[in-house]
């Protein structure tokens, strides 16, 4: 059997930085991050769009994917593109940053373009919805990517269900769902689900852990209070063989955002992450 692989997902990695602070960007030097993660035993490695816009003034496209190469680093993940399916000023600003994305992917050969829902939760028309995924989805597979939708419980996609109607109405093969375990928790779906997802449609996975009660609200509980996986009261066991029994082999990744995870030295805060992710999945 092939030993798991596991990716660190932009925010493991990212130091002090989080997605309620309104700059985003990791203070942490690329290089800094990717040596940690390999240290720790990433063999892939998700990045912020706005951390490889600094990366690249430094490195230059061509020395990233180098850095990565020299790291061992075979999967690579970028994201966060929003505002895909909106219009006029906001959707303006979305295509500048598709455009950077795309540009990026091909040039870092990265395997996975991931997006965000409307957490604002507005009334949507999924047709129109669709039709947008189906178009940006050509458009990662014309770059050698698949892209992924991250459906959470305070979007307009609150659960993989809602998700994979998006998904498959729009009906393009690339396109497909991010599972973060922390969402489907809180959004109540129960693993067995997981189980039922076409495995084709599972583009990426996300593990970690939370205690039972949620703290203030549920995006202020995933930014500041999520925990490494093991310590927390997901059944873990039973969300990777549900994962597993639908056809979804990695690599899986590892998201963990809290207050102690990123006030720990880079080494030490990917170090951990790892070391959990690999006791539960063997």
């Amino acid at each position: 059997m092939t030993a798991a692989e596991f990716l660190a997902t932009c925010w493991t990695t990212a130091g002090d930085a989080a997605p309620d602070e309104e700059d985003q960007r990791s203070p942490l030097n690329l290089r800094e991050r990717v040596e940690a993660a390999r240290e720790a035993g990433f063999t892939a490695f998700g990045l912020l769009y706005r951390d490889l816009v600094e990366a690249e003034r430094e490195y230059g496209l061509a020395g990233i994917r180098s850095l990565f190469e020299d790291n061992g680093i075979s999967h690579i993940e970028l994201e966060l593109l929003t505002d895909w399916w909106a219009d006029g000023a906001r959707r303006a600003a979305s295509d500048a940053v598709r455009v950077g994305m795309l540009r990026a992917i091909e040039a870092l050969g990265a395997r996975t373009f991931k997006i965000g829902p409307d957490v604002a939760d507005e009334p949507w028309n999924l047709d129109v919805w669709a039709k947008e995924f189906a178009t940006l989805a050509a458009q990662a597979e014309g770059v050698g990517a698949r892209l992924g939708v991250e459906p959470l419980p305070w979007s307009n996609l609150k659960t993989v269900h809602d998700g994979l109607r998006l998904v498959e109405t729009a009906g393009h093969p690339a396109g497909g769902l991010i599972i973060d375990v922390w969402h489907t928790e809180r959004a109540h779906t129960p693993p067995a689900d997981l189980a039922d997802v076409p495995g084709s449609r599972i583009v990426g996975v996300e593990l970690n852990d939370a205690d039972s009660q949620v703290v203030g609200t549920l995006f202020e509980d995933t930014v500041h209070r999520r925990r490494l996986c093991g310590e927390g009261s997901f059944d873990l066991p039973g969300i990777v063989s549900a994962l597993r029994e639908a056809g979804f082999r990695g690599p899986w990744g590892v998201e963990i955002l809290s207050d102690v995870h990123r006030a720990l030295p880079v080494r030490e805060a990917a170090a951990a992450a790892y070391r959990s992710a690999a006791a539960l999945v063997k």
